[in-house]
């Protein structure tokens, strides 16, 4: 008997609704660890930050992504063409989808970068330009990244 990617669909919709496979859902994909017996329990002190001129209480210890992912923030930016909202996707620098604002710097990767109490994070709406090296703070520079790179 032949089988069709067409009959398998169909076969699909007729199955009953909670067996069908969803590639999308509404359960949170991730869930937030609690820190192992006897670390620093710096990680789950909430602090105080601005998004978007909104007050939030996140946990810190963190990069900002993920802290502004538990406050339940879902569009960091928006994309320079179609407007389309974004999120983090890799968590890690590989795929720019995390680009805010933080405390005036555009086009930071929010997931590379630690979350520090009365940070002023803004979502970024299209393209950003990067401002001349000369009105950097030096104190900012070194501070690029959680890393220090």
């Amino acid at each position: 008997m032949f089988i069709s990617r067409f009959n398998v669909s169909l076969a699909c919709l007729a199955a009953p609704l909670e067996h069908r496979h969803s590639a999308m859902t509404s359960k949170p994909l991730f869930r937030v660890l609690q820190p192992a017996a006897g670390t620093d329990a710096v990680a789950e002190t909430a602090i105080q930050i601005w998004f978007n001129d909104q007050p939030l209480s996140v946990p810190g210890g963190r990069s900002v992504a993920a802290a502004l992912l538990a406050a339940g923030v879902q569009r960091f930016r928006a994309t320079p063409v179609s407007g389309a909202p974004r999120a983090p996707y890799c968590m890690m620098g590989a795929c720019f989808e995390c680009l805010v604002e933080i405390d005036g710097m555009p086009s930071r990767q929010s997931c590379m970068v630690t979350v520090q109490d009365g940070m002023r994070i803004h979502s970024q709406e299209g393209a950003r330009d990067l401002p001349p090296l000369s009105d950097q703070n030096p104190s900012q520079a070194s501070r690029e990244d959680a890393h220090g790179r």
